[in-house]
């Protein structure tokens, strides 16, 4: 039996928020219709009957599918209709699962989808904060069993006000964009770009988004409470309490011993062989319970750290709470790219190399919204060697988009004006070994990367993480550079990057319910404190400014902006005089419809040689002016010369040298080059010039 239509409507941020739901998707286990402006997504949320066997962790999966009708565009490949996600729908599957996996039980096995299908956008409402809404609505009233409800939004900071839910034209103006999920008590979720943003200014606008997210979950509790379906019961894979008590009693003196092992790859052959010892040991007493036997290993190793940190504030390694792992910082790493640096924290390392381009080198997007380009890109790999893993290569999943992305977010402040640098720029940050936060090394090693390539970076920006313990009864310890255990075992990763001046990008993964104000503080100056020391005493160390020349080998670039009714003149009938520039000056040029033109060359002189050649063809030619002119044609009244591109001028035979002419070939031939004076421009424009007088002024 199909459910019952309901429409429930609210006001967010001055425009009306719909939900609909018993219309559409009904075989789901909950679906709903959001309508936010003229934005509209479907969100269905669907769980399997029971997990599939030996599955040993919660097997959630978030969609976020754009659909290019939603802008009314036909897709712009082969098949003309959508392919693999693009890096802001898998972005936005991200902002979606992040707060919403560390409600789900802990111990649930069953296999959960959520799907959202953008239909309609609205550029002044974001798609993807419908979605979390939706996808919070439609997993509260479905039979799934979850923690939530949960609300989203975006915040702007405009003219120094706080905005919730910017429409596009603020967004272009805005200082910041930062997207905050919360529950009615805690936060759940923060990403955020931000223009150098101070902690103080950050916090107030992480708790006036949580503020306005506290609304919008009381509107979600109330269409739960009218049509919220029983959760569904579920067989725990949780193991037994006299079993992990058993287990517990044999393994925790070795576990104990292994936790004061400080290198990593020690520790690890340590700890597989009490993983080997304990299996032997209770494989007879549990026979059917090898997976149940792992888990309360996994359980006790979780229960030790967390105790070490949380009851005697030691860390795995010996370091104290707020100490960094030993820093390190290289340039110029590799000779033919045109830039590069290592950077090394602990054995975390990241290797960055930049190239640079003309601007048709920039990427172009096939999204839904609204932009069309990408000047600058930042790609992130992370191989299987990094962690002493054996996996082939599959090319970049999520993980490594998102990583890619925060560093991109974190560097984009910074990086000059394209009337400044008018080159495309790629970033691709190598994780050559990795314990713990390589997105915030990959940040650092970027930072010293573009200076070495001689990019002129506004500020120098660092990253660095915090990490949390927390027994769930307000008690907690921050600690900032968590490496892989205590990422792996702890609560948080509270990613920050920015400059000396303040935040540029925030990233924060979460396995609890949320955070108070006071541990968002305490992160956000921890991380403010260890960001300013490796800035100071590591990149900054290493080079202390931007290059002043760029790499040989990177291409040379010159920029200038025409009136937009001469885009014409430059290209030419058919494109041949733009051809001609590139042919005759070995440049490419590109052309912006703005007018803006960006030429680059392996040699800066040709670059300039070119761009005096279309300074002559947009600038109307003046009387008295001596310029460079080409034979074209020859008359027995005289010769025809292009003095630009496109220009044709007549050198009369009396005019072609300052003895008597009695034929015009015997002073000049085709493709000659001469210097002539312009003497006279008609009514018509036609134009007079002379070798004479050109020869005379020099004379």
């Amino acid at each position: 039996m199909f459910d019952e239509h309901k429409i429930f409507k609210t006001d967010l941020a001055g425009r009306t928020l719909v939900i609909e739901t018993g219309k559409i998707a009904q075989l789901a286990n909950g679906s709903c219709f959001v309508r936010y402006g003229d934005t509209v997504v479907n969100v269905a949320v669907t769980s399997s009957r029971k997990p599939r066997d030996g599955i040993d962790f919660f097997p959630l999966s978030v969609d976020f599918e754009e659909r290019l009708y939603s802008v009314g565009k036909i897709p712009g490949s082969y098949l003309k209709r959508e392919g693999r996600p693009t890096d802001k729908a898998v972005l936005s599957s991200r902002i979606i699962d992040r707060p919403i996996r560390p409600l789900f039980p802990k111990d649930l096995r069953n296999d959960v989808s959520v799907v959202c299908t953008v239909m309609s956008v609205d550029p002044d409402c974001l798609p993807e904060i419908a979605a979390v809404i939706g996808v919070s609505c439609a997993l509260s009233i479905s039979d799934i069993p979850w923690g939530g409800p949960i609300s989203s939004i975006n915040i702007g900071l405009v003219n120094d006000d706080f905005v919730i839910n910017p429409t596009a034209k603020q967004r272009e103006i805005s200082e910041m964009s930062l997207t905050v999920a919360s529950t009615k008590k805690l936060v759940t979720m923060i990403e955020a770009s931000a223009n150098e943003i101070s902690n103080e200014v950050m916090l107030e606008a992480i708790m006036f988004g949580h503020k306005i997210n506290t609304q919008i979950v009381e509107f979600i509790e109330n269409i739960k409470s009218q049509i919220g379906k029983e959760k569904f019961t579920y067989d725990s894979k949780y193991p037994e309490l006299d079993v992990i008590k058993n287990i517990e009693d044999f393994a925790k003196k070795d576990i104990k011993s292994a936790f004061n092992i400080k290198e990593k790859h020690a520790r690890e052959k340590f700890i597989d062989k009490i993983y080997d010892k304990t299996l032997e040991h209770f494989y007879e007493i549990y026979p059917e319970s090898k997976e149940k036997i792992q888990d309360c290993l996994y359980i006790v190793q979780k229960k030790e750290v967390r105790s070490l940190i949380l009851n005697e504030r030691r860390r795995v390694d010996g370091r104290n709470l707020d100490e960094l792992r030993p820093l390190d910082a290289e340039v110029g790493i590799l000779p033919r790219t045109h830039g590069s640096s290592l950077f090394t924290r602990g054995q975390t390392q990241v290797l960055t190399a930049v190239t640079l381009g003309p601007m048709s080198d920039q990427q172009m997007l096939d999204g839904i919204d609204g932009d069309e380009s990408k000047r600058y890109i930042h790609h992130y790999n992370f191989p299987s060697y990094s962690v002493g893993e054996t996996k082939p290569s599959r090319g970049p999943g999520r993980r490594e988009i998102g990583h890619g992305a925060l560093a991109e977010k974190a560097l984009i402040p910074v990086l000059p004006d394209i009337e400044k640098f008018p080159y495309a720029i790629r970033l691709v940050s190598e994780v050559v070994s990795s314990n713990g936060s390589t997105s915030q090394g990959a940040i650092c090693a970027s930072t010293l990367a573009l200076m070495d390539a001689g990019v002129p970076i506004k500020s120098p920006v660092a990253g660095i993480s915090c990490g949390l313990v927390s027994d769930g009864d307000g008690n907690f310890v921050t600690m900032i550079d968590i490496q892989g255990i205590e990422d792996f075992f702890g609560d948080m990763d509270f990613k920050v990057a920015g400059t000396h001046e303040g935040i540029t990008a925030i990233q924060m993964d979460l396995k609890i319910k949320g955070l108070t104000r006071e541990i968002i503080e305490e992160a956000l100056f921890k991380t403010r404190k260890a960001r300013e020391y490796i800035l100071n005493e590591v990149l900054l160390k290493a080079i202390g400014q931007p290059r002043e020349e760029l790499s040989e080998y990177a291409p040379k670039m010159l920029s200038l902006k025409i009136p937009v009714e001469k885009i014409r003149d430059v290209i030419g009938s058919g494109g041949k005089i733009v051809q001609k520039i590139c042919s005759e000056h070995d440049v490419s040029v590109d052309i912006e419809e703005s007018g803006r033109i960006f030429v680059s060359s392996k040699n800066i002189e040709n670059c300039k040689k070119a761009v005096n050649m279309i300074n002559m063809i947009i600038n109307d030619p003046k009387i008295g002016v001596i310029c460079k002119a080409r034979v074209t044609r020859l008359m027995d009244f005289g010769a025809f010369v292009e003095i630009a591109p496109g220009k044709e001028a007549l050198c009369h035979i009396s005019q072609l040298d300052t003895k008597r002419t009695e034929k015009t070939e015997d002073v000049v031939k085709i493709d000659d080059e001469i210097f002539v004076k312009i003497t006279e421009i008609d009514d018509r424009g036609r134009i007079n010039v002379s070798r004479k007088d050109a020869l005379m002024s020099t004379m």
